[in-house]
């Protein structure tokens, strides 16, 4: 893979069977091992690590009540028409 950023070195300390699952992992996927480490970092700490995706849904559970509409008709009142009266011309 080409990385077109500039990418930080940073070392880091391993237990020895880490480091052993890691070495595995490399040779079965091809992969180098700081690859494999980048993606468990974006795995974990940046695509929504941590997030209690249930928790968040029930929240927001019977937000629509109070609306005569449903979702659908609600954006389609959005729609003003205009981009598609431009699209016929």
């Amino acid at each position: 893979m080409m990385y077109s950023y500039i990418m930080i070195r940073t070392q880091i300390s391993l237990e020895p069977d880490d480091r052993a699952l890691l070495a595995e992992l490399s040779l079965q996927t091809g992969r180098s091992m700081s690859a494999l480490i980048r993606e468990a970092v974006t795995r974990t700490y940046r695509q929504g690590a941590g997030v209690d995706r249930a928790a968040v849904v029930r929240s927001v559970a019977g937000s629509w009540v109070d609306r005569d509409e449903d979702g659908a008709a609600y954006v389609e009142s959005l729609r003003t028409g205009a981009r598609w009266s431009e699209v016929d011309r």
